[in-house]
Formats: C-alpha cells, sequence, structure tokens
C-alpha cells in the first residue's frame, strides 16, 4: 500500500500533518509504546494548526462498518457517510499494537479516499482498535472458543486499548490531500468474572465482533472494571482526538453541528 505521507511524483499532493499520541499509563504486562520508526505517529513533533474555514465543512466520510463509531459521530451532531474500505486486517502486521492501530487506520481511510476520488472534497476517517494485553496484541476472537479461552485469561487483568484515527482531507479543487493521524491508548481493567458469565457473554456472540473480544458500551459493559483515559478510545472513536486532527486540517469541530 502506497503510505499516507508519500508524496508521488503525479497526481495529488499530499501534505501529512501527524499529531503526538497522549500520554497514557502502561501496566505491568501490558504492550509497551514503540520507539522505533514503526510508524510516525509515535513520535512527538510540533503541529501546525491549518487556517480555520469559514465555509461550510467537507462532506465526512467514515471507512468503517461499526456501528459503534457511527452512533458516537452522530451523538456528538457530527453527521457521516459510511463507506467500508474493503481493508484485510489480517494481513497486516506491526512491530506493537500502537503501530499495528495505527497502520490499518490508515490504509482503511486511504483505500476510502482513493475510492472517492472524482467525487469532490471529502474528509475521510479510518479507525482501527486492538488490545495490547499481557504481551499480545489482540483484534478479534476468531471464534467463540477463542473468545472463552481469551476471557478467561482476562479476567481480573488489564490491558491498553490502542485506537488508530486517520484523517485524510481530499480537496479536488486544489488538488491536495491532507493527512492527519494519532493514535489514543486507554488503560482497561477487567472484572474478576465467572466461568459462567463468560460462557453467557460468548453465546451472545458480542465478543466475536469486536476488537479485544468485549466492549464497555454494550452486553460486555459489566464485565468491564473501569478505564484510566478516554472511553471514547475503547468504544473505537475518541472525539476529543477526532477534534485535534480537524484542527490540524483546518476544521473546527463546531462546523458540523447543525444549531437552530
Amino acid at each position: 500500500m502506497a503510505s499516507a505521507d508519500a508524496t508521488p511524483t503525479t497526481g495529488p499532493v499530499r501534505r501529512p500533518i501527524v499529531l503526538s499520541p497522549p500520554s497514557s499509563p502502561t501496566p505491568s504486562g501490558a504492550d509497551t509504546p514503540q520507539t522505533d520508526r514503526g510508524g510516525p505517529w509515535l513520535h512527538p513533533v510540533p503541529v501546525a494548526f491549518a487556517t480555520v474555514r469559514t465555509t461550510p465543512p467537507p462532506r465526512l466520510v467514515l471507512a468503517s462498518a461499526s456501528p459503534a463509531r457511527l452512533r458516537t459521530l452522530r451523538s456528538a451532531g457530527i453527521p457521516a457517510d459510511v463507506v467500508v474500505s474493503g481493508v484485510d486486517e489480517s494481513a497486516v502486521e506491526a512491530a506493537g499494537a500502537a503501530a499495528l492501530a495505527g497502520t490499518l487506520a490508515r490504509m482503511k481511510a486511504q483505500a476510502v479516499a482513493d475510492r472517492l476520488r472524482g467525487e469532490g472534497e471529502a474528509l475521510v476517517l479510518g479507525c482501527d482498535s486492538v488490545l495490547a494485553f499481557d504481551g499480545e496484541i489482540l483484534g478479534k476472537p476468531a471464534d467463540a472458543a477463542e473468545a472463552t479461552k481469551r476471557w478467561q485469561r482476562m479476567r481480573g487483568g488489564t490491558g491498553v486499548l490502542h485506537t488508530g484515527h486517520c484523517l485524510i482531507h481530499v480537496d479536488e479543487a486544489s488538488h491536495e490531500v491532507n493527512t492527519a493521524e494519532e493514535v489514543g491508548a486507554t488503560t482497561v481493567r477487567f472484572a474478576e468474572v465467572s466461568d459462567a458469565e463468560i460462557a453467557a457473554y460468548v453465546a451472545t456472540g458480542e465478543p466475536l465482533r469486536v476488537a479485544g473480544a468485549f466492549t464497555i458500551d454494550g452486553i460486555g459493559g459489566p464485565f468491564v472494571a473501569g478505564v484510566d483515559g478516554d472511553p471514547g478510545t475503547v468504544i473505537g472513536l475518541s472525539l476529543p482526538l477526532l477534534r485535534r486532527l480537524l484542527a490540524a486540517l483546518g476544521v473546527p469541530i463546531h462546523a458540523f453541528w447543525h444549531v437552530p
């Protein structure tokens, strides 16, 4: 895949804007944020925020099939269309959980941005979440048996949920493609649940549909003892982080609100 921050010899000019990741506690045994060149979002850099636009915001397109992410946007007064990226997540590898989440978010946003080329101005938001637990990177479980084993390991423990966010502004008029990206991290403390509770939860099918095999805004909410950080990161989309990405591209988040 062509990197979102690569400059092609022809076509739109790409201008990356990389925001520094927020500081967050890393519990014992959890994935330690990488410090190599695994992803540009891992390196604090100065951010020059773009000039704030006074015209209506571009169309926002969510490059995700997640109902929770779409619900989060709409609940915050941000209308969005959905175009699923079709990216094969299983084929992507990275050095750590943060790098993997960031890479997948960028790939999803880029795939949809490429598909929308020629359809006018748009903001494309790609997100992806992975759980770092006990030195492993955990996405969606393959089946019920894996979900059960995972919960038997996680109960009473602590992990870090990483959610990558990549926002691409495609401007047909100026022939530019500007990108802002960041990875959020929130510590999750799992409750001491019984085997019977795990079996009942897995039987609902919810753990098979989400990264880390749990939710905090659904059936699995009672099995999470608490979180340290932004709960939106665990749900799959951090609104404070999105506000920063939009600001970096010159779009104030309140521009999406329809105030009577």
